[in-house]
């Protein structure tokens, strides 16, 4: 390379780069990595376009291209996610939250906001970012969240703390652990629900790099749902709601899951696929 590399020339050389070798979205990966490189945002990106990159950290760049162009996904490689506006720490320990999951937050805070949801689980945790992009958005609901994981709790309780929301956080099986607590108003759960043929189709940095308890369903991915819907229907009021991710073929299996709760509803992502599954526990 040679000595005068700007931010401006780094980003279109990376860009291409990743073009080339059939990244989905070139330039923004490139501008993610750069930004972590240079510990400054996307922002800082632009408002310095010309601003020359030194040695030590054109050598950093390098490294964080190749540990992309191996599968590492960009939100490993800088240790954060950007979901609901928000700016997550995570880790292999936990999944890395999809723009699609902002579907399920979205449409439980407009349950939030008819006024008679307060208390919320959202079972399944992970980095915590549903539970905290609830609490941080509707400010005065109790929020409990659960997962499997110690790790992941542990990277859920950061979270919390970041962005200074009060989370009770519990380990254990999906609702298990909270048989003692009062009755939920509303869970949300977006629990594992690929199944193994899925995950042994998926790209590099599902597959290798992603955790799999965090993924992966067996028969058709939806054998933890059918653990849970027992369990919700003991733990949330009468008239209380539940909201669930799913992938977009199981729309008709989730559908005859759903059939004896009231107020059934499938949402759909951006991309117009069935994503969020919505029911509420008879009266």
């Amino acid at each position: 390379m040679r000595k005068d590399w700007s931010i401006k020339d780094l980003l279109k050389w990376t860009t291409r780069y990743f073009e080339d070798r059939g990244l989905q979205e070139p330039r923004l990966e490139a501008e993610i990595l750069l930004a972590h490189v240079l510990q400054q945002n996307r922002v800082h990106l632009y408002a310095n376009y010309e601003e020359p990159v030194n040695t030590g950290e054109r050598r950093l760049y390098r490294e964080s291209i190749q540990r992309r162009m191996e599968g590492e996904p960009s939100a490993y490689i800088t240790g954060q996610k950007e979901f609901m506006s928000l700016m997550f720490q995570v880790s292999p320990d936990v999944l890395i939250p999809r723009p699609d999951t902002e579907v399920l937050v979205e449409a439980a805070l407009e349950l939030i906001r008819l006024g008679d949801i307060k208390r919320v689980c959202d079972v399944g945790t992970g980095s915590g970012a549903i539970a905290i992009s609830l609490s941080y958005y509707a400010r005065g609901i109790e929020v409990y969240a659960t997962d499997i994981s110690p790790e992941a709790l542990k990277i859920a309780d950061h979270n919390a703390s970041l962005h200074m929301v009060s989370i009770r956080f519990y380990g254990g099986d999906l609702l298990e652990p909270l048989d003692d607590a009062p009755d939920l108003d509303l869970i949300v759960a977006n629990l594992p629900y690929l199944t193994p043929a899925q995950i042994d189709q998926a790209e590099i940095g599902v597959r290798s790099y992603e955790p799999r308890l965090a993924l992966m369903a067996e028969q058709d991915g939806l054998s933890i749902y059918r653990r849970l819907l027992p369990q919700a229907l003991r733990k949330l009021r009468p008239g209380g709601y539940l909201l669930w991710e799913i992938d977009p073929a199981q729309e008709s299996a989730a559908r005859e899951l759903a059939k004896d709760w009231d107020e059934r509803e499938i949402r759909c992502d951006y991309g117009g696929r069935a994503r969020v599954v919505k029911m509420r526990r008879p009266l």
